[in-house]
């Protein structure tokens, strides 16, 4: 049996392209969305010190995530640079991450004049674990900061042990992992602060956003000091406090992220359940292999479907190829991102006294997924059971046709 016979109308007949109309449109809204701008716009206060959206919102997201406090902010990458100048991290430090992820997890650090360190990640579930972060550690490591990458759950327990023995802390990047739990445990519940986006492609959006999740109430006021340029809530006299940054997210976005915040955990179930679907359809495909479901991340909400060829079968072009072969069929797909030290942006902060190459020979299955990866667009999970069997379909020609 060929890799078409299973999916194909006829034996060795490619299927047809999904036409536009196929697929769930993302981002989504309804009139939710529209009353709830109208609400903000009539409120006459349009940024968070007058109104009433973005203070709701973040109640409504702490609780959503198992979190006491979560402050709204206009970036994940301003979350993240917020968590870690809230550590006291700068100049000097040290902070391992992992060398696959968006390069904001790296910039943020590079942003407060830190170091980042890149270790490799899992071959299966694609996230940092604690024996890549020990192999990179240093006496001068002062965090760890893991990426729950496209939803699942990094072991943090694990990471943490790590992180004690070098007296530093662990921050997460949750910009993929809203309401995601390990082990029935919110990544808001975990006693560490963790960084959400709502950047346009994220699974709740208002074009840009993010926001923090915090385990005490110290840590919320220091965050809130300092993405508020060091100003405190009540502050009319100009009191800045301490320095800081203007990140405050205003209330057109708060309003919106309050109605997608409603729907998400409908949405989170919808693609739960067509990721096992395309799972089991794609496991036959020669030469692909999926992201590691682990049986403890009991909810993964699935930002992004992700897929790595075989490095014996297919070289880089052939997975751009692929790529583009997808799109050209109707199914939204991306490359991976490349390890973060194969940017220019990188090495434009500081670094290691190290090269790529050096970096890339430390960190093998970064390099693999970076260069024969790519992923699907969470939509697709969110389409009916049929039209997923379709993209599963064209899926399975096209990486038979990229192989050839």
């Amino acid at each position: 049996m060929t890799i078409n016979d299973r999916f194909a109308p006829e034996a060795g007949t490619a299927p047809p392209a999904l036409g536009p109309a196929e697929l769930p449109v993302w981002p989504q809204y309804d009139d939710g969305e529209r009353t709830a701008l109208i609400r903000a716009l009539e409120q006459g206060q349009w940024w968070r010190a007058g109104g009433s959206e973005v203070t709701s919102f973040e109640r409504e997201f702490a609780a959503y995530n198992g979190a006491p406090y979560a402050l709204a902010v206009n970036s994940g990458t301003d979350a993240l640079e917020l968590a870690l100048r809230v550590h006291g991290i700068g100049p000097g430090d040290e902070v391992i991450v992992p060398a696959f992820t968006f390069i904001s997890t790296s910039l943020a650090v590079q942003n407060t004049g830190a170091v980042p360190v890149p270790a490799d990640v899992d071959p299966g579930h694609q996230c940092l674990t604690a024996e890549t972060a020990r192999k990179a550690a240093t006496e001068r490591t002062r965090a760890i900061l893991p990426v729950h990458m496209a939803g699942h759950v990094t072991d943090m327990a694990a990471l943490r042990e790590v992180a004690d023995e070098y007296g530093a802390v662990v921050i997460q990047d949750a910009a993929h992992a809203q309401g995601a739990t390990r082990d029935g445990v919110l990544v808001g519940a975990d006693p560490s602060i963790a960084c959400y986006s709502f950047q346009n492609g994220k699974l709740m959006t208002a074009g840009e956003g993010g926001a923090l999740t915090f385990p005490d109430r110290e840590s919320y006021d220091h965050a809130y000091l300092l993405h508020a340029v060091g100003r405190p809530p009540e502050d009319t006299s100009y009191q800045h406090v301490t320095g800081g940054m203007n990140a405050r997210m205003n209330e057109f976005s708060g309003a919106v992220l309050r109605t997608q915040l409603g729907r998400l955990a409908g949405q989170t179930a919808t693609r739960g359940e067509r990721a096992a679907l395309l799972d089991e359809l794609l496991a036959p495909v020669e030469g692909l292999r999926t992201q590691t479901r682990d049986p403890r991340i009991t909810v993964n909400p699935h930002y992004m479907y992700l897929l790595t060829l075989d490095a014996d079968r297919f070289d880089r072009q052939a997975r751009d190829r692929l790529v583009e072969l997808l799109k050209e069929r109707g199914v939204p797909a991306c490359v991976n991102f490349p390890p973060v030290y194969r940017t220019a942006g990188f090495w434009a902060g500081a670094t290691e006294s190290v090269t790529a190459d050096e970096l890339g020979a430390r960190c093998p299955e970064a390099e693999l997924i970076g260069g024969r990866g790519l992923w699907l667009h969470h939509r697709i999970l969110l389409a009916e059971p049929e039209t997923v069997r379709r993209v599963a379909a064209v899926v399975a020609a096209a990486v038979d046709e990229a192989g050839r």
